[in-house]
């Protein structure tokens, strides 16, 4: 129970490595508010959750909009009173070369992948310093410690989320905010298999472990940072890549 009594919110909830993570989270004895854009299928996470004894609650949240962080925040304090724990995990990506990048197609990603993390920091951690403290983590990409070739713009939409979670951690560390980003490299998800699968040699051959990784390695790798067997660990930027950045 590495996160007993500890109140969690998760975005990007309703599948994949967010999904993994609230489960995960609920397991280790947090509450969790488990948010995303698609509601059909956090509600369905959180009955995944709640049937097997955890606690927690769902939220639609499109998290580009500040707005809709403000009700997140709001439900998580009328529900469980305080906020302990933030994984900021929604985002998107799509392969497009660099030079046929669109006005449009940086604004969506940074909107998704950037701003939503400036909001949910922004208003997560005043709540926070009232209750002396907590973890945030940030889900950037290998892509923003390598260079990500054919997706410029979420190349750097991910080295965003990495500067932005270093500068935070330095403003707020005093405050007894921890601040770290988690880099996936190639990970199976329901909605990555396909691809992954079709790829599969290709991928083994970037790597130096044998199998490539699942959502349950990213979410092992978040439990940590967000539990206080990491209370002296702020700023770091964690590879989950099987050895991918290495080689």
């Amino acid at each position: 129970m590495r996160l007993q009594d500890k109140v969690a919110v998760v975005t990007g909830a309703g599948s994949g490595m967010g999904e993994a993570t609230a489960i995960l989270f609920a397991q280790s004895g947090a509450k969790v508010v488990a948010t995303d854009i698609n509601e059909e299928a956090v509600q369905a996470v959180v009955a995944k959750i709640t049937e097997a004894g955890g606690e927690a609650i769902a939220v639609k949240h499109n998290v580009a909009n500040k707005e809709d962080w403000k009700t997140v925040y709001a439900q998580t304090t009328d529900q469980f009173s305080k906020l302990d724990i933030l994984v900021n995990n929604a985002g998107i990506s799509f392969s497009k070369d660099f030079l046929e990048q669109t006005e449009e197609d940086w604004a969506r990603l940074y909107a998704i992948n950037v701003n939503s993390v400036m909001f949910g920091m922004q208003l997560a951690i005043p709540l926070m310093i009232e209750n002396n403290g907590g973890s945030i983590v940030n889900i950037s990409s290998t892509a923003a410690l390598t260079g990500m070739s054919g997706a410029g713009g979420y190349t750097a939409s991910k080295g965003a989320v990495r500067s932005i979670t270093k500068a935070a951690a330095v403003d707020y560390g005093k405050q007894g905010i921890r601040v770290n980003s988690i880099h996936p490299g190639y990970i199976v998800t329901p909605m990555s298999a396909p691809y992954m699968d079709q790829y599969k040699d290709y991928f083994l051959s970037q790597i130096a472990t044998p199998d490539l990784g699942n959502a349950e390695d990213v979410a092992s790798a978040i439990l940590f940072l967000a539990s206080d067997e990491a209370k002296h660990i702020s700023g770091v930027e964690l590879p989950v890549d099987g050895g991918l950045t290495a080689k």
